[in-house]
């Protein structure tokens, strides 16, 4: 039994009821009991009935954050075993799992983790206290639920710097979990070949959720002259080219993450295609347009323009702008591809936004599909947060 207990207001935890995740501190009506943040406790409604088990932190408004809904489950290391075995056998009927992302979170029922799995290389982010404190245990099982599958971890890193931990009371860190090992990685996606920095790349070093986004601009590309925007390490740039583009721009403002893009075209002996350059998007595409520039594919993969719902009319502005802009672009009947990793910015908004953009360049958009993340970052109905990439592929045509 848990030795304490959160109480609800009466008409509170709606979302909770709903199936989500999380409980908000204004939710609480009392606590019953000692605790220390990070323990598990249970979860009662303002009538007594029983919601399940969670761990609390007073530090962070998700006060607290949900670990099964069966008030008599035990959280410990067999419970942990069975969610990680239920997380991999999912792994392993949905995707290519050479590398993949093993936990996602709330999405697998696993809160606040984050374990990402690169060849033969494991990268865990820690995002809340109650799991933090698993983590070591996790890492162990999960080593050894691969292992049984005969998959070898050879290393495992983390990567808990994230600044949302800030919120959870928690100082950020990153190192070596175990033995220390070369950090520059190599995996293979779609048929092209990455160097992943798991130690100083963005996140956890490289985008996982793009993975059949990206295979999906291949058959788009045969001839074709690609223009990729926020290229980051060339992932697109290089499926662009694996699918037969004749030449390829790709373009980041990041120094470092252009220099490893230009190793990952190395890698794929692909230099002579594929060229970057380091660059504001919004001051080169309208420098492509005075020049006369077009193509026949471009890409927008930018970073997320918004990471809360204050900022989201200045992000509307940053997406409609590149959007328009890339448009002007694109020869009459090639394809744009855009997308958006920000929750905050809706699909409803995000396609808005976008027609919005074509009506003021007089272009009219033929859809090709709409895509989401892999489906290694499952999206949970009642956790809203795990639904957060929006993927389209648009043929751009003039006005006829």
């Amino acid at each position: 039994m848990a030795q304490a207990a959160a109480v609800l207001k009466k008409g509170e935890g709606r979302m909770l009821k709903a199936g989500g995740p999380w409980i908000f501190d204004n939710e609480i009506a009392f606590l019953e009991g000692s605790y220390e943040n990070g323990d598990i406790l249970e979860v009662r409604d303002f009538d007594g009935y029983s919601l399940g088990k969670g761990f609390i932190n007073d530090h962070s408004k998700i006060r607290i954050r949900m670990m099964t809904r069966n008030k008599d489950q035990e959280i410990n290391e067999e419970f942990l075993r069975q969610r990680l075995t239920d997380a991999w056998e999912y792994r392993k009927k949905v995707v290519d799992t050479g590398s993949c992302r093993l936990v996602f979170g709330e999405a697998d029922f696993l809160p606040g983790l984050v374990i990402d799995k690169f060849s033969d290389v494991l990268v865990v982010q820690s995002l809340a206290l109650g799991i933090d404190r698993m983590k070591d245990t996790v890492v162990k099982l999960l080593r050894e639920i691969l292992e049984e599958d005969g998959v070898v971890i050879r290393g495992v890193y983390e990567r808990s710097d994230a600044k949302v931990r800030r919120q959870e009371g928690m100082e950020l860190c990153k190192g070596f979990i175990g033995e220390p090992f070369d950090t520059d990685v190599e995996i293979e996606e779609n048929g092209v070949r990455y160097l992943v920095d798991v130690k100083d790349g963005q996140k956890t070093g490289f985008f996982l959720d793009q993975k059949y986004n990206r295979l999906a601009i291949q058959k788009l590309c045969p001839g074709a002259k690609v223009l990729d925007c926020f290229t980051h390490t060339g992932s697109f740039a290089l499926n662009a080219a694996k699918g037969g583009a004749s030449s390829v721009l790709g373009v980041d403002a990041s120094e470092l993450g252009v220099r490893q893009a230009e190793k990952n075209a190395a890698l794929n002996r692909v230099t002579d295609r594929v060229k970057f350059l380091c660059a504001d998007v919004f001051e080169l595409l309208p420098e492509l347009e005075k020049e006369g520039e077009t193509f026949d594919v471009i890409i927008l993969d930018p970073p997320a323009f918004t990471k809360s719902r204050n900022s989201v009319k200045n992000a509307v502005k940053g997406y409609r702008e590149i959007n328009l802009r890339a448009m002007k672009l694109v020869r009459d009947g090639g394809f744009l591809a855009t997308c958006s990793c920000s929750h905050f910015m809706t699909y409803e908004l995000f396609t808005k936004t976008i027609n919005q953009a074509a009506h003021n360049v007089h272009r009219r958009l033929r859809q090709v599909e709409y895509r989401t993340q892999a489906p290694d970052h499952p999206i949970l109905w009642a956790a809203e947060e795990s639904y957060y990439l929006k993927f389209y592929i648009f043929q751009v045509c003039r006005e006829k």
